[in-house]
């Protein structure tokens, strides 16, 4: 699938209405270019299997804690993608907003609240040119879809969801009762709201992103 782009005058007026923007953690204003991001430290034991790398929308499942010693470098740039007031969606935002703050990275949410904000605040995202886009809400899953194909340089992390055919540059990490992949599929029979607990949301953050600063990425990271 792909998207359908606007023209220019009206995406941009979407865009102005269509989402919320708070500011950096950091002193960061992103209005100049910065080093290329790398991972500070390294994968422990049981993360996945050197000799033998993911496929493409494989699922690898990382022995807990193998992430931990993993951080983004400074001036990590990540642009949170929100949509919907749930209380999933609420621990989830928590999640990545505790994180940046205790990794010091540099974080700017974009909240859509109606539907027809869901693409302009994709194209939104992408536009601030982050290392990682991290999308929170199951809203965003069939939007996602339709717009990722077509940016294949920029990164995303779909948190406590999936797409059901992502590209090499979607990564999602899920765990069982979470894993919605889009209207078209239906909710999974196993969704279960009180597994989004602020622990797991907090354990899936930090593994996916993880993944994503080794190159593990087009893969979903499955958390026990």
């Amino acid at each position: 699938m792909r998207s359908r782009l606007l023209p220019a005058g009206i995406l941009a007026a979407a865009v102005a209405t269509a989402v919320l923007v708070s500011g950096c953690s950091s002193s960061d204003d992103w209005s100049r270019p910065h080093e290329k991001p790398t991972a500070v430290g390294t994968l422990g034991p049981g993360f996945s299997d050197p000799a033998a790398p993911p496929a493409p929308e494989a699922t690898i499942t990382p022995r807990p804690r193998s992430w931990d010693g993993v951080r983004p470098s400074e001036g990590y740039r990540v642009v949170l993608l929100t949509a919907g007031e749930d209380p999933q969606t609420r621990t989830l935002v928590n999640a990545v907003t505790e994180w940046a703050e205790e990794e010091d990275v540099s974080l700017k949410t974009i909240a859509a609240t109606k539907p027809d904000q869901y693409i302009p605040s994709i194209s939104r995202a992408i536009n601030l040119t982050p290392d990682l886009i991290i999308s929170a809400g199951n809203d965003l899953v069939d939007p996602l879809a339709m717009v990722t194909p077509n940016h294949l340089d920029q990164r995303f992390l779909v948190v406590g969801a999936e797409l059901a055919e992502p590209t090499e540059n979607v990564t999602a990490a899920d765990w069982t009762g979470a894993s919605f992949r889009g209207e078209g599929l239906g909710m999974s029979s196993t969704y279960d709201p009180a597994t989004f607990t602020a622990e797991r949301a907090g354990r899936a953050v930090r593994a996916g992103v993880a993944a994503v600063l080794n190159g593990l990425t087009g893969i979903v990271v499955w958390l026990d």
